[in-house]
């Protein structure tokens, strides 16, 4: 049993089947990649698993409990957190402003404007975003307009913004899309250095194979919105089936 358990799981959208009969299993603590060619219903699969949309048919369940008809809030109180495609910072807060937002969030569970103008008063707070800023590798970027960070820079930041929560799931959605290959391998260091340092399981969507095979201990294929197969990485770069969905080949 896995810490996300996903059953015959199907989506449709008027007369688009985008999933169906989706079943996936992620190990605690394990690296998960989930790939497919353009239109597999990878992003659909993803947005069912933390809440913003809700299956026609089947079951998601975190930690034995299910996630299905809780919104994005209650799923993140949870234990599951979400990186987008593009990174979803506050542009016009500095890179200390964004950090201390979620550690806020963390020990108050909600925040105001007015209490997000206080934020600096609250000494834990402070303390736990400066440590959050070190564990990133950011603390002398503290006092930067997020908005003017590289892509690499602002994806770092909302990892660790991610991570401010404690999360016991990560969810990326193709998590270097839009980086030079520096900032991909850099991000690909710090997602191994969380996985091997953390208590926390990552799941990972992503079209870059080197990305995939670079971290993942599990893949699951997807393919017109069905589980093509599931299995070691090794066992994937070869597979005729996964051949034939991405370069049109026969098995």
């Amino acid at each position: 049993m896995g810490i996300l358990e996903v059953k015959d799981v199907g989506k449709r959208f008027g007369g688009l089947q985008a999933l169906s009969d989706v079943n996936l299993s992620v190990k605690e603590n394990s690296v998960h990649a989930i790939i497919g060619p353009n239109g597999a219903g990878k992003s659909t699969l993803l947005n069912c698993l933390v809440g913003k949309l809700i299956p026609d048919t089947g079951s998601v369940m975190f930690d034995g409990q299910s996630v299905l008809g809780r919104t994005p809030h209650e799923i993140n109180q949870m234990g599951i957190s979400r990186v987008f495609q593009t990174p979803e910072i506050f542009g016009d807060l500095s890179v200390m402003e964004n950090m201390m937002i979620p550690c806020f969030a963390k020990r108050d569970g909600a925040f105001s404007l007015q209490a997000i103008a206080n934020m600096f008063s609250e000494k834990d707070v402070v303390e736990r975003a400066e440590s959050m800023l070190e564990d990133m590798n950011m603390a002398d970027k503290r006092h930067m307009h997020a908005a003017s960070m590289s892509r690499g820079d602002k994806r770092r930041l909302e990892i660790g913004m991610c991570l401010a929560q404690e999360p016991r799931l990560l969810l990326l959605d193709e998590p270097t899309a839009g980086m030079a290959r520096a900032d991909t391998n850099n991000t690909i260091d710090l997602l191994k250095q969380i996985s091997d340092e953390r208590d926390i399981t990552i799941a990972i969507i992503e079209h870059d194979m080197h990305v995939v095979f670079s971290l993942a201990q599990r893949i699951t294929v997807l393919a017109q919105g069905t589980p093509l197969v599931e299995d070691d990485p090794e066992n994937i770069k070869g597979h005729p089936k996964v051949r034939e969905a991405y370069l049109g080949e026969t098995a």
